[in-house]
């Protein structure tokens, strides 16, 4: 028989799993890695925008693992668009094999991640598998692909000489360098997504030992189906 056990530590550690594999995905899939020098979006010489309101803000480029941003201008129209997208349409055409490297190992940690949050929603019903708690199987996959995620966040910067990153950021860029870039969101999520990963590794004991309670084990024994606990 099914028993529907809901804890308020096997719950966080559910959310918690759900986050941070989603984290981990933005940002990989995200462009905003580095952010590149500030390039003039001014008007030029023939450029209709002059005669339609100025000169604007400067345009930051920016610069992901296989994608970027960077704005186009239209010059028969009084407008300039952001267009991101991906700059490699295959694996070997990423800019460096740093960042190929990197691509690898976060790609194989959020892997572990998405399947362990897929995995989290049903614990509620099952716990075990084989005699083994699936709270603790899920930690160890977790710490796993903390470990892919922080070799990937290592070699991220080691790419950044490489020329696609030194058109974005300057001839003094090289590795573990930024030259005239900076870091962009999409890095720190990766680096907080990764802290998180590994407080769900350790937390996912916490929520095996709350679901295997003594308390847990006298509503079971009471004949209770669905069991909510604080």
């Amino acid at each position: 028989m099914c028993h529907v056990i809901v804890t308020c530590r096997s719950m966080l550690w559910t959310l918690l799993s759900i986050v941070v594999a989603f984290a981990e995905l933005i940002a990989f899939m995200s462009a905003d890695w580095l952010i590149g020098r500030a390039k003039p979006s001014g008007p030029e010489e023939g450029d209709s925008s002059s005669r339609a309101g100025g000169p604007q803000e400067p345009f930051r480029p920016t610069l992901g693992i296989y994608g970027r941003c960077t704005r186009i201008s239209h010059m028969q129209f009084s407008r300039r668009d952001t267009l991101c997208g991906p700059y490699a349409e295959t694996f070997g055409e990423i800019a460096s094999g740093f960042w190929q490297a990197t691509a690898i190992f976060l790609a194989m940690g959020i892997m572990i991640l998405c399947t362990v949050a897929f995995v989290s929603v049903f614990t509620m019903c099952v716990q075990s598998i084989m005699k083994k708690s699936i709270f603790n199987v899920c930690g160890l996959l977790q710490g796993i692909a903390g470990l892919f995620l922080i070799l990937g966040l290592i070699l991220y910067p080691a790419g950044w000489g490489c020329q696609k990153a030194i058109s974005y950021c300057g001839p003094y860029a090289s590795a573990y360098k930024l030259g005239d870039c900076s870091l962009g969101w999409a890095f720190y999520t990766a680096i907080g997504g990764t802290v998180l990963t590994f407080i769900c590794a350790v937390f996912s004991a916490q929520a095996e030992i709350a679901t295997s309670s003594d308390k847990v084990q006298e509503e079971i024994e009471e004949g209770k189906n669905l069991i909510c606990l604080l």
